[in-house]
């Protein structure tokens, strides 16, 4: 009796068992009471599973601690996301070592300290020999482990936004500590000072440290080799004129002014004992740099950087979405945006960006389980659009790269392409659109954006329609993101999108790849003559400000649901991106 009810509470492990599944999702209605009745841990049967390389619990706000067994039970496990549940206050017991995993994410949850002896469990480190990815944002974190270094020696993303970390540790930075690491997001927190040892963190790339309380920036920051972007507005910094640098200029500018010792060359000229005529002489040479136009070539290039917000009010013909009522009970949250300007036809410009919209759906979108994005050529949308539900025979689409099907149809030769994947790789996992086919279980009825031609044009979470498709000639885009958890993770999906936009018009204007189309092969892929009236927004190179246009979401009596981008939105844009609104 007691294994039986043990089966009927937790049915997903016991599937997971039987077909010896790679993957494995705790979400839905009944999970808080399943947990709670756990004591706010996850099942002991869970970690019988040696086979699992990913797993997640996300969303749970019962779930307060994974459990023992974690790490003797799960030796292979690849990623562990446990995003936005109740860990806290501190891990216990803690996760490792799992000697194979590579992503970690703890984000949002109520974490105020890290258990100590190697960070996040056992006392002897590493535990974590082969953690690439940890994030811990949102979180209550007052500090860092000492030795978080050791514990994951080849991390090369660490994600400690939304926290309350007033400083970090000295082992983090020191020589040879993390030499993988590429990515550090500190930003929201209550930071004080940035050790100058952060120069040795040999693979730098990216670094975002807005909102703390800095008031100074070492000099030897400029001596990271790979550094490309730097954050840190919202910083109250002594040197006034680095203040105003690092909320309008690009971070090469920056870290030219840090190398060079800044404004009366204070900091490196101490630390380096450079000679004051040395000093001088370079800042005369700023100046003459300026003084021949160099100065006036960024500004040009900044302006090229801007990302304007055309409201409602100021469109003459803004695209509306209405919404069903039947989609409340089947995936009820959408936002659109539409965006003018993009340039994708250079190089790999197109790859690179639906590329980027992979990643999104892998990590923010918590591969599609929390959002689902969707891009559409907006010169083959007719609005206004309506978001509706509908049976699975009743749904006909043409998804990307296929007929006509009805939705009903299309779902099954999906399931019998994964079985067939599956007996060829001889493994459980399976790739492209069948990973997403479980979160359409139990579903009488699916989602679907449809326009005013009565043609659907997406069908979340699974494809888009090929009437939309994106191609290298698109400038003007609409796009849209939905949920079924919640409206926010919609908006923060579209932020990150639009904002990854604006950075890839900067990379193509400042790089100048080749391989760009000619107007013949431009027109034979378009089907239509070129015509560079199409995008208005382009300037004399084709390259200009992104226009994003805000879209309304409605009900059907034409009350306002919800509008992309309002002013509470886009917030976060980094340092050589500037929002007009």
């Amino acid at each position: 009796m007691a294994a039986a009810a043990v089966s009927e509470a937790w049915p997903e492990l016991e599937l997971a068992e039987r077909e010896r599944r790679r993957e494995l999702l705790l979400t839905g209605p009944g999970l808080e009471e399943r947990v709670r009745a756990a004591g706010g841990r996850l099942p002991p049967r869970l970690f019988t599973l040696p086979l699992l390389h990913y797993l997640e619990v996300s969303g749970c706000g019962s779930l307060r601690a994974p459990g023992p067994g974690l790490a003797q039970g799960l030796p292979q496990l690849h990623s562990l996301v446990l995003r936005r549940n109740a860990l806290g206050p501190g891990l216990s017991p803690g996760l490792g070592p799992l000697p194979a995993l590579r992503v970690l994410d703890l984000s949002g949850n109520a974490l105020e300290a890290l258990p100590p002896g190697q960070g996040l469990g056992p006392a002897e480190p590493p535990g974590f020999p082969q953690l690439q990815s940890l994030n811990l944002s949102g979180n209550r974190l007052r500090e860092l482990p000492a030795d978080l270094a050791r514990c994951a020696p080849r991390l090369q993303s660490l994600n400690l936004t939304g926290n309350c970390l007033d400083a970090f540790p000295d082992a983090l930075f020191q020589p040879g500590a993390l030499p993988l690491l590429s990515e550090l997001a500190a930003a929201d927190n209550c930071l004080r000072e940035l050790s100058p040892n952060i120069a040795h963190l040999a693979s730098l790339k990216t670094l975002d440290l807005s909102n703390n309380q800095l008031s100074e920036i070492p000099a030897e920051l400029a001596d990271c080799p790979k550094l490309k972007e730097v954050n840190f507005q919202g910083n109250k910094l002594r040197d006034k004129r680095l203040e105003k640098m690092v909320s309008g200029c690009q971070t090469r500018s920056i870290l030219e002014y840090l190398r060079v010792g800044g404004r009366g060359c204070r900091g490196r000229a101490k630390a380096d004992g450079t000679d004051r005529e040395d000093c001088r002489k370079k800042r005369r040479e700023r100046k003459q740099r300026r003084e021949s136009g160099e100065g006036e070539e960024k500004v040009a290039d900044a302006a090229r950087l801007l990302l304007r917000v055309l409201h409602v009010s100021e469109n003459p013909a803004p695209l509306t979405v209405r919404v069903s009522p039947e989609v409340r009970d089947v995936r009820p949250y959408i936002v659109g945006a539409v965006v003018r300007g993009m340039d994708l036809q250079p190089g790999n410009a197109l790859k690179r960006f639906l590329a980027f919209q992979t990643k999104l759906h892998e990590d923010l979108c918590e591969k599609r389980t929390a959002a689902t994005i969707a891009t559409h050529d907006l010169h083959a949308v007719r609005g206004p659009l309506l978001y509706a539900a509908r049976p699975p025979q009743d749904l006909k689409i043409v998804p990307l790269g296929r007929r006509e099907a009805k939705a009903k149809d299309l779902v099954r030769q999906l399931q019998l392409e994964a079985e067939e994947q599956r007996k060829q790789k001889k493994r459980q996992s399976v790739s492209g659109l069948h990973r997403y086919l479980h979160l359409l279980d139990g579903k009488e009825s699916y989602p679907c954006l449809v326009d005013a031609d009565g043609d659907v044009i997406s069908f979340p979470p699974i494809t888009n329609s090929e009437k939309t498709k994106i191609k290298k000639t698109t400038c003007d885009l609409f796009l849209e993101v939905t949920s079924a958890s919640s409206l926010q993770i919609c908006k923060d999906a579209m932020d990150a999108l639009v904002l990854k936009m604006a950075e890839m018009n900067k990379y193509t204007l400042e790089n100048k790849e080749e391989g760009c189309l000619s107007d013949t092969e431009a027109s034979a892929i378009s089907g239509q003559l070129s015509d560079p009236k199409a995008n208005p927004s382009a300037g004399k190179d084709g390259q200009g400000p992104l226009v994003v246009e805000q879209v309304r979401v409605v009900d059907l009596e034409g009350s306002l649901k919800v509008v992309y981008p309002s002013k509470a939105d886009l917030t976060a844009a980094p340092s050589h991106v500037t929002v007009l609104r």
